[in-house]
C-alpha cells in the first residue's frame, strides 16, 4: 500500500486543535458567565452582580442559598418555560448537538490518521478526512449560532422576564458579555480551523512505497546456482540466444 504518513503532518495538528475546540465548546455549555448583569439593589443579589447562562441563572446572596451552592443561589432555566428567550433554547439544543458533532469528527480523525500513519486502507484516507473537517465545520456552525446569538442579545441590552422565583430583576442596571461566550468563540475558531485543514487534505501525486515494499527493494540480491554448478542472479532473466551459443560452443570443442 502507498505511505502517506508524511502527508498527513498538518491534519495531526488539526486533530488536536479540534480536541481543545470541543473541550473548549464543553467547557463554555457548562459556564454560567455568558450574560453579566450588574444591579443597584443588593437586597437580595448581595455582590450587585448575576449570572445568566444557557442552563441557570445565579446570583451570590447572603439571604438566599441553593444546597451546594455556599452562598451562591441558582435556578435552572427550563427549555420549555415560557419566559426562556429563544436565543437560550437555541444555545440549549444546538451547543448539545455541537458537543455530539465535534466528538464524532475527532473520532473519525483520530481512524484517518491511523491508516495513515500505519499504512492501511490508503484510498480511503481522502474520504475519511473530508468527513472529518465537515464534522467539525458542522459542529462550529452549529455553537456559532447561539453563540452569536446571545452575544447580540447582550449588546442590545435585551432583558429576560424571569419569574418571581429566581430573585432576579426585570431589567439590569447594565450587562456585558462574560467569559462564557468568550471561551465558547475561540473553541468555535478552533474548529473551523481544523475543519478547514482536513477538507484541504489532497493525496500526493507521486506515490511513495510502503514500508514493506521499501524493505523489498532494499533488500540484497540472493545469489542462485544453475544444473551446472554456475552462479547466477535472482533478479535477472536468462538470455535464451546466449545460452544457445555457449551450447553450440562446448559441442564445437
Amino acid at each position: 500500500m502507498t505511505y502517506l504518513a508524511h502527508t498527513a503532518h498538518a491534519q495531526l495538528g488539526a486533530l488536536w486543535l479540534a480536541f481543545i475546540g470541543w473541550t473548549l465548546t464543553a467547557m463554555a455549555l457548562g459556564l454560567i458567565q455568558w450574560r453579566v448583569w450588574l444591579v443597584s439593589d443588593r437586597g437580595v443579589i448581595s455582590s450587585g452582580v448575576a449570572w445568566v447562562g444557557i442552563w441557570r441563572a445565579c446570583f451570590n446572596s447572603h439571604t438566599l442559598v441553593t444546597p451546594g451552592f455556599r452562598v451562591m443561589h441558582c435556578e435552572y432555566i427550563s427549555l420549555t418555560e415560557v419566559f426562556t428567550p429563544p436565543e437560550i433554547v437555541a444555545g440549549q439544543v444546538l451547543m448539545l448537538l455541537s458537543l455530539l458533532a465535534g466528538l464524532s469528527g475527532t473520532a473519525v480523525g483520530v481512524y484517518g490518521l491511523r491508516n495513515v500513519y500505519f499504512g492501511m486502507k490508503s484510498s480511503s484516507v481522502r474520504l475519511v478526512f473530508s468527513t472529518t473537517g465537515a464534522l467539525c465545520l458542522l459542529a462550529a456552525i452549529m455553537s456559532l449560532t447561539p453563540l452569536l446569538w446571545n452575544l447580540s442579545s447582550v449588546v442590545t441590552n435585551q432583558t429576560i422576564n424571569f419569574p418571581p422565583e429566581f430573585k432576579m430583576p426585570q431589567a439590569p442596571h447594565s450587562q456585558h458579555v462574560g467569559s462564557g461566550i468568550g471561551v465558547g468563540l475561540v473553541g468555535t475558531v478552533l474548529m473551523i480551523i481544523s475543519g478547514i485543514i482536513f477538507c484541504t487534505y489532497r493525496l500526493p501525486a507521486r506515490s511513495w512505497p510502503s514500508l514493506k515494499e521499501e524493505a523489498h527493494l532494499d533488500s540484497p540480491v540472493q545469489p542462485v546456482t544453475d544444473s551446472r554448478g554456475g552462479v547466477t542472479s535472482s533478479g535477472g532473466k536468462d538470455n535464451p540466444a546466449f545460452e544457445s551459443q555457449e551450447h553450440f560452443s562446448y559441442t564445437q570443442v
